[in-house]
């Protein structure tokens, strides 16, 4: 009886590291990236182009930006899929605030995907919590160029991965000179007080 017991309790613990291995298997995040910008300094993203070398290369819609940078609804902003994971992300953006363009090659380190899928405390919206992996990916561009990149599954856990620096590139002012109108409209006080900070972001 007792060898029968323990021959059942053997099965059990069998099935369930089985039918678990399985579900973790099947359980493939939608990996998402977004970029944001702070609040008062918007941003317009004339190129988010992701590459998976060898697989895939795909460009990303983003347009404009003007939030969020941080506080109750940031680091978050527009993007879309980033599927499959990909090794280089360009970004080419126009700085409003400082009438600037922008560029920048990121290489992923090859251990993101990796840290990203170590699931991460959660808070869902009825108030439990539960685990799930930091599929998210947000690339935060401030004035000076200045780049901050975030993963995470919720704002509350954005964890920041990395800084980098786009360079100033060439391009024409002009084209952005309506809209660049209408922005120092809403935003030119503001700046006149604030000033157009490059560091501290």
């Amino acid at each position: 009886m007792v060898v029968s017991i323990i021959r059942n309790l053997i099965l059990v613990i069998a099935y369930l590291s089985l039918v678990g291995c399985n579900t973790f298997k099947q359980e493939s995040p939608y990996w998402y990236v977004g970029v944001a910008a702070p609040q008062h300094y918007d941003m317009w993203v004339l190129n988010l182009h992701l590459e998976k070398s060898g697989e895939r290369s795909w460009r990303v819609p983003v347009g404009s930006l003007g939030c969020c940078w941080q506080g109750p609804y940031g680091p978050s902003g527009g993007g879309g899929a980033m599927e499959p994971f990909p090794n280089l992300m360009a970004l080419h953006w126009f700085s409003f605030s400082e009438q600037k363009y922008y560029a920048i090659l990121i290489r992923v380190p090859p251990d993101l995907k990796e840290r990203m899928l170590e699931p991460a405390k959660r808070l869902n919206q009825n108030g439990t919590v539960s685990f799930k992996p930091r599929s998210t990916l947000v690339l935060g561009l401030a004035p000076g160029g200045e780049v901050v990149v975030w993963m995470m599954n919720q704002i509350t856990n954005a964890v920041e991965v990395m800084r980098l620096s786009g360079v100033e590139v060439e391009g024409d002012v002009n084209a952005f000179k309506e809209r660049t109108a209408e922005y120092l409209e809403e935003h030119g006080a503001y700046l006149k007080e604030h000033g157009i900070p490059s560091e501290g972001w």
